[in-house]
């Protein structure tokens, strides 16, 4: 997998959960929910915890693929893609990681693997910095 791959996947994933929570939004307008069931910014009571949970993987990978993306986009623009080639892939795999813990649940247990998989994505992204600024 190459780091624009990587990308590309931390992309359609983040895309992929918004899908989720437009599709059920989409359901519950077509049963009669008004559209003003989901304020800006609030935990709506419309939502299933499940839905409010895919939301919130949403919103952590919205904070951490404009990060990705730049230092992908500035390897390939520097011509160093050696530099984050072997460890993009390694990001996506730990984006996935917590997000699934994300869906599957919030107990104390899920909430220490979801920490420890933004940690792995955090040490890898300042190891990307360190190899392009090299």
């Amino acid at each position: 997998m190459t780091a624009i791959t990587a990308l590309l996947g931390f992309a359609a994933w983040t895309l992929l959960l918004i899908l989720m929570v437009f599709a059920y939004r989409g359901i519950k307008l077509l049963g009669g929910t008004p559209i003003t069931a989901w304020p800006r910014g609030q935990v709506s009571p419309a939502n299933t915890p499940f839905i409010n949970r895919v939301a919130d993987a949403h919103a952590n990978c919205l904070e951490n693929l404009p990060i990705f993306a730049v230092l992908v986009l500035c390897a390939q623009a520097l011509d160093k893609t050696a530099a984050v080639a072997p460890l993009a892939p390694y990001v996506l795999y730990a984006r996935f990681g917590q997000s699934l813990m994300h869906l599957i649940g919030v107990t104390p247990l899920l909430v220490l693997l979801r920490a420890s998989f933004w940690s792995v994505q955090l040490t890898l992204f300042v190891w990307m910095f360190w190899e392009l600024l090299a």
